[in-house]
C-alpha cells in the first residue's frame, strides 16, 4: 500500500523540554491512523508538526513522496491536506454556507482580480463553490442551517459544519484533532460512521482520547508517551500491549485483566 505521509525520526524541543523524541509514523493511502496517549504524551505536538504550526528540531516529513518542510497552515489546502482543530475555528460572522465555501475555495479557478471586477468567470466560480459547499452540507445533514450563523447553532451541529468545511476541499489527507469532544454518544456513533465512509476517498489521522471511537474506526494506532512512540499496530495489538496499559494506568498491569478502554474511562 503506497505511503501518503511519512514522519521520519522527528524530534521537537522547546528550550530544555523535549516534546517529541525520534518519532516515526506513516499513513498509507486509504488508511485511518489513530494517535493516542496519556495527557502530555505529545499527540497535539505531532499534529501541529504535520500542520506546519511547529517546526521539528530534527527529522523530516514527506507527503506523496515529496519533502514536506517549512510549510505553513495556510498552504495545507493547496497540498491536499485538511484539518479540524480542537476548537471549532468557524468564522462567527460568516454563515454556515460561507464557512464551508472557504474550505472549497481551493477548487476555484478565477483570479483575485477577476473576482474584484465581478467577471463572468468569477461569478461561475462562486456558483460552483456554493454548489459544492451545499452538497457537502447535505451529505452531513446540516443543509437546513446554511443561512444561519455558527453561534446560533447547537455544538454538535457546529462540529458538523467544521467537518464539512474540511471535507469539501476533497483532501488526500484529513487531520482530525479531538473530533468527538463535546459530542453525545449518538453523535459519536455517527462520527465513526462518517470516518469509515471517507476512507474510500482520503486517508485520516485521528488524534482522539475517546478510545471506543479510536478502536472502532482505526486501521492502525500509534501510541505516544512522554513524546516517544511506545507502540504501533492494529487496535487489537495495541489494546493488549502491556506498555500501553502501563502508560495509561501508571503501573505494570496484566493485559488479561485490563483493556485500554478501561484505563481511560
Amino acid at each position: 500500500m503506497p505511503t501518503l505521509l511519512d514522519v521520519d525520526s522527528v524530534t521537537v524541543r522547546f528550550g530544555g523540554l523535549v516534546a517529541l523524541y525520534d518519532v516515526s509514523a506513516a499513513v498509507n493511502d486509504g488508511e485511518v491512523v489513530g494517535v493516542i496517549g496519556p495527557n502530555g504524551a505529545g499527540k497535539t505536538t505531532l499534529f501541529n508538526v504535520v500542520c506546519g504550526f511547529i517546526r521539528p528540531s530534527s527529522g523530516r516529513l514527506s507527503f506523496q513522496g515529496k519533502p514536506l518542510s517549512r510549510h505553513h497552515p495556510r498552504q495545507l489546502a493547496g497540498l491536499g491536506i485538511a484539518r479540524t482543530l480542537q476548537g471549532l475555528g468557524l468564522f462567527p460572522h460568516l454563515t454556515v454556507l460561507e464557512n464551508v465555501m472557504v474550505g472549497a475555495n481551493r477548487h476555484g479557478r478565477s483570479s483575485t482580480v477577476a473576482a474584484m471586477l465581478a467577471s463572468p468567470t468569477a461569478d461561475r466560480d462562486e456558483r460552483a463553490l456554493r454548489d459544492r459547499a451545499m452538497q457537502q452540507l447535505e451529505s452531513l445533514e446540516v443543509a437546513e442551517f446554511a443561512g444561519r450563523l455558527p453561534g446560533q447553532l447547537p455544538y454538535g451541529v457546529q462540529k458538523r459544519v467544521a467537518l464539512a468545511r474540511a471535507l469539501v476541499g476533497e483532501p488526500k489527507l484529513l487531520l482530525l484533532d479531538e473530533p468527538a469532544s463535546g459530542l453525545s454518544s449518538e453523535e459519536m456513533r455517527e462520527l465513526g460512521d462518517l470516518i469509515r465512509s471517507v476512507r474510500e476517498r482520503m486517508s485520516v489521522i485521528l488524534v482522539e482520547h475517546h478510545m471506543d471511537l479510536v478502536m472502532q474506526v482505526c486501521d492502525r494506532i500509534v501510541v505516544l508517551d512522554f513524546g516517544r512512540v511506545i507502540a504501533t499496530g492494529t487496535p487489537a495489538e495495541v489494546r493488549d500491549d502491556p506498555k500501553v496499559l502501563e502508560a495509561y494506568l501508571g503501573e505494570h498491569v496484566s493485559s488479561e485483566t485490563h483493556g485500554v478502554a478501561d484505563a481511560v474511562d
